[in-house]
């Protein structure tokens, strides 16, 4: 059975603590790194950093040829613009171990 992951008020509990900053201020630092990023990734630049954890990146997506799942039926699926999230490769050997 998998553990739920932590919520948000934990997050911020435990950075206070190890930060020694007070719960409010961790909160508004998240807050600001939250804005601070979709303007970034809204800009001409179209990415955001986070070093040693990964980067946005806005990325526009081609329109192509999908199914319906229930039909079967070809459906044409538009383009649009969408927002990934990759890791850093510091974060993934952290995680997964260095290979």
């Amino acid at each position: 059975m998998a553990s739920k992951p932590m919520s948000k008020s934990k997050v911020v509990a435990t950075l206070a603590e190890k930060s020694g900053m007070t719960k409010k201020a961790t909160a508004e630092f998240f807050d600001e790194l939250l804005a601070l990023a979709a303007k970034e990734c809204k800009g001409p630049a179209g990415k955001f950093i986070i070093p040693g954890l990964g980067r946005a990146v806005k990325r526009h997506r081609a329109a192509r040829m999908g199914r319906n799942p229930q039909t079967g039926e070809a459906i044409k699926i538009k383009a649009k613009t969408v927002v990934k999230l990759l890791a850093a490769k510091a974060f993934k050997d952290a995680v997964l171990g260095a290979k």
